[in-house]
């Protein structure tokens, strides 16, 4: 062993990273050295699953880096703060937790000395970019290994591989692949390739629960989401300050738990891949969705017009930076700077219905209400001003156009 070059292979316990694991040791004589980059997706008891997997497949080591926290501070709080949703709809989960992933893989292989790093992408996806990018970024002198692009291998000829290398694995569920992190859980399969099928009830990781009494149906519920400075910080009045991981870590997964039983947050998201074809991946994201909707919420509240106006601009162009894996071009920081100091006043508390698959956001409470009727009410009521301030206001605001008019069509 003590001849033998070692590999760092960012491992998750699926299929790909396990192909990877038997064929490095195996079929190119390296030492394995299995790293999972937990971004707050896993239990306790997934954590353990995954690590009795690395241990069956042979591997030389097993560790598990927590960049929860990290993920959150440097990524979460300015994906809520631009209510970035890709295309409108997907809260980019696997994207963004990529970048913290392959930072702290590329950190520890440099720290150990490794001659390759491994990661289990395809060669039609994005994460493929994420790492070899950011690996190239942190670590330019290690070797990047991807067995699954170089190979082109299907999800069916990896598994006739591990069987016939006498690995024992749950065949039916590597039907799917499955990313599981904090800021929520993409899934891949057979429906995924297609424009036209979704994905099947039992492809998801939570299932809706049944009401009691006998009824089936699960009764709606109202929860409260408390807000400072644009940060998550309490669910029903519940604050999480000491928690292990953070404040921020800790109240998303306490809503993620809260909100299970509704499979909430399931959608298809169809996109423009980073290396120019489309694809289409299923998830679901209850919390990230209810936390993104909640805050937008907040914010058309207490931000005033161009402050709205501007974040829009900035955050489409940030969350599809990020979801590009581009989080090292200086640019970022700029905008993080614009999107931190607009949460100054976006402070209070949003009111959110659960219902079987779906949630509503009800309204808000906050001392920056913007939408004050001490100032008057939408449609009904001025108080502020006079009729003679508005006529007059009419006049000037539309002076220039009414020049372009006369000098243009009114010969």
């Amino acid at each position: 062993m003590k001849n033998m070059k070692k590999v760092v292979l960012a491992f998750s316990g699926g299929l790909d990273t396990s192909y990877s694991a038997i064929y490095l040791n195996r079929e190119m004589g390296l030492e394995v050295h299995a790293v999972l980059a937990d971004t707050g997706g896993f239990s306790a008891t997934e954590l353990d699953r995954i690590r009795e997997r690395a241990q069956a497949l042979g591997v030389a080591s097993y560790t598990v880096l927590d960049v929860a926290e990290e993920y959150y501070q440097k990524q979460i709080r300015f994906m809520v703060f631009g209510n970035v949703l890709k295309n409108g709809t997907y809260p980019i989960s696997v994207s963004s937790e990529r970048i913290s992933q392959a930072v702290a893989v590329a950190s520890y292989a440099k720290d150990m000395g490794a001659d390759f790093l491994c990661h289990g992408s395809t060669g039609a996806g994005n994460d493929q970019v994420r790492f070899d990018m950011i690996w190239g970024i942190i670590a330019p002198e290690i070797k990047i290994i991807a067995l699954i692009r170089e190979k082109r291998l299907t999800r069916d000829e990896e598994i006739a591989y591990l069987r016939a290398n006498g690995v024992d694995f749950d065949f039916k569920k590597a039907e799917y692949s499955i990313n599981q992190g904090l800021w929520g859980t993409s899934i891949g399969g057979k429906e995924t390739l297609s424009s036209g099928e979704t994905l099947p009830e039992e492809a998801y990781p939570t299932a809706l629960k049944a009401g009691g009494a006998g009824s089936g149906v699960l009764e709606s519920e109202r929860i409260t989401l408390t807000f400072e400075r644009g940060e998550f910080v309490a669910l029903n009045g519940k604050r999480f300050e000491g928690a292990p991981r953070g404040r921020g870590v800790a109240a998303i997964q306490a809503l993620a738990e809260l909100v299970a039983p509704y499979a909430i947050g399931r959608d298809m998201h169809v996109g423009d891949t980073i290396i120019g074809i489309k694809g289409r991946v299923g998830f679901e994201a209850a919390a990230p969705l209810i936390i993104i909707k909640a805050h937008h919420t907040l914010e058309k509240h207490t931000l005033a017009k161009w402050q709205l106006f501007w974040k829009d601009q900035l955050s489409a162009f940030y969350g599809n930076w990020l979801h590009e894996g581009q989080y090292f071009d200086p640019v970022m920081r700029d905008m993080e700077a614009f999107l931190e100091s607009s949460q100054r006043t976006v402070s209070g508390d949003v009111f959110v219905d659960l219902h079987p698959y779906r949630f509503v956001v009800v309204g808000i409470e906050s001392p920056h209400d913007l939408m004050s009727s001490r100032f008057g009410a939408y449609g009904e009521v001025m108080s502020d001003w006079s009729a003679a301030d508005v006529e007059g206001f009419g006049r000037i605001f539309g002076l220039q156009n009414k020049i372009w008019e006369r000098v243009n069509n009114q010969k």
